[in-house]
């Protein structure tokens, strides 16, 4: 599965962006999808998941209530809206695609197969 993400910029804090994980392969429906963002200097930490059907979903505390994580298995795509961003949330954005955490998400790196390029998103206070 290749994934690739999409959908990052400069943008001011306060603002809304959405980003998109989309694959041409039919299969993204049998995976969980994670994002995943690393901030400048620091380790990666997790975001948001989704799991196959979109019935589960959970968030990092740092971003629940203002990030909202969805997907689209006819289109093949998954999706993180990000509203209300604050400068810490400047990073470069992963999503990752996980076989074996697929009725849940996972927020754990090693339970995903696959993972897309990264985006960056860059917020100014």
């Amino acid at each position: 599965v290749q994934l690739q993400a999409s959908g990052g910029g400069l943008v001011q804090a306060g603002d809304s962006l959405r980003l998109s994980c989309s694959t041409s392969e039919p299969t993204l429906a049998d995976y969980a999808v994670g994002w995943f963002r690393r901030p400048l200097g620091k380790d990666r930490e997790f975001v948001a998941a989704i799991s196959w059907n979109g019935v589960t979903t959970f968030y990092a505390d740092s971003v629940n209530g203002r990030f909202t994580i969805s997907r689209d298995n006819a289109k093949g795509t998954a999706y993180l809206q990000m509203s209300s961003l604050k400068p810490e949330d400047s990073a470069v954005y992963y999503c990752a695609a996980g076989r074996a955490t697929s009725y849940s998400g996972s927020s754990d790196e090693e339970e995903y197969d696959y993972w897309g390029q990264g985006t960056q998103v860059t917020v100014s206070s």
